[in-house]
């Protein structure tokens, strides 16, 4: 009797254990979530390393998303890069001949909190859709990624964007989570340039933490504000750095219980019903004057890096 009392005593501790949070036990959170990839800045984001082109870049994306099943990605498109070089031009196709769709990011990726006008603004949309309608006969490119998440300076100025934008066909393309790739495209520039070996291993252990804590962040942060895993809008740039890194980006996400699906499946969840700027989380937690806790800060200057 006493050796089954222990073995009891054990099992259910044993059943408490697994019945805590993964998180509370030091595991990472695998439950599922879905997920929608979107790409900015194409066709030219970054530096260019030695041994690498523009249409590389983009074809390194593309091979290596549907490598991972990812089923959709939109591109987010500058028509001022598409303009600026045949090269730029040509990498573009590289998308469009890889099966993923295209997106407007307006002509020079204008912020509209900063514009000297909602018509200036509108003008650069406008001129940004050439580039992005000649490459999608025939398919849904009515999409739009506002230039830094930036809706409007004010509430009636996101109302008449919106209307606009709402009265042209588009949709716009949300953000729930960023790994911030954008601000390690240059220092890895410089790395790669120097042959820094020391220095692309401290950029690339640096990222991966940050992935790691954007992703728990972001799992954690939709149950605060919404009960749930909402699915998640992942915003990343066309940079040489993102390709180099996308691999290991996906792999923890899928580790992290990620499920990929087109941008209209995650942003058709009722926690995209809310306009406004910014992304989609931080501004329902405003709203509902939940305080979040602050994101993971990065551990290296990358100012200083490689210099």
């Amino acid at each position: 009797m006493k050796h089954l009392t222990i073995a009891l005593t054990g099992l259910l501790c044993a059943s408490a254990v697994l019945a805590r949070p993964a998180a509370a036990r030091g595991l990472p959170d695998a439950t599922p979530f879905n997920i929608a990839i979107t790409v900015d800045d194409l066709p030219a984001h970054g530096p260019v390393p030695a041994g690498t082109t523009r249409a590389s870049i983009i074809a390194d994306h593309v091979r290596i998303m549907k490598a991972h099943g990812v089923p959709e990605t939109y591109g987010f498109v500058n028509g001022k890069l598409v303009d600026r070089s045949a090269e730029n031009a040509a990498a573009l196709d590289v998308w469009r001949k890889g099966g993923f769709p295209l997106g407007n990011h307006t002509y020079s990726h204008m912020n509209l909190n900063q514009a000297a006008s909602l018509e200036a603004w509108q003008a650069d949309v406008i001129a940004g859709e050439p580039a992005v309608a000649s490459r999608m006969q025939g398919a849904d490119w009515r999409w739009l990624r506002f230039p830094n998440v930036a809706a409007g300076k004010d509430a009636t100025q996101q109302a008449a964007a919106r209307a606009w934008l709402t009265q042209r066909g588009y949709r716009i393309a949300e953000v729930t989570m960023s790994f911030t790739d954008w601000a390690y495209a240059e220092p890895y520039g410089r790395c790669m340039a120097r042959n820094d070996q020391e220095g692309l291993q401290a950029l690339k252990a640096d990222y991966l933490r940050h992935v790691d804590a954007v992703i728990a962040y972001a799992k954690a942060s939709s149950r605060q504000v919404f009960g749930r895993v909402v699915p998640q809008v992942l915003l990343t740039h066309v940079a040489a750095f993102s390709a180099v890194m996308l691999p290991e980006v996906l792999d923890r996400l899928e580790q992290a219980g990620a499920r990929y699906v087109t941008l209209a499946q995650a942003q058709s969840d009722p926690a995209y019903a809310q306009p406004g700027g910014g992304y989609v989380i931080e501004r329902a937690a405003v709203r509902q004057r939940i305080h979040l806790p602050a994101n993971r800060e990065r551990g290296i200057d990358l100012d200083a890096l490689c210099r």
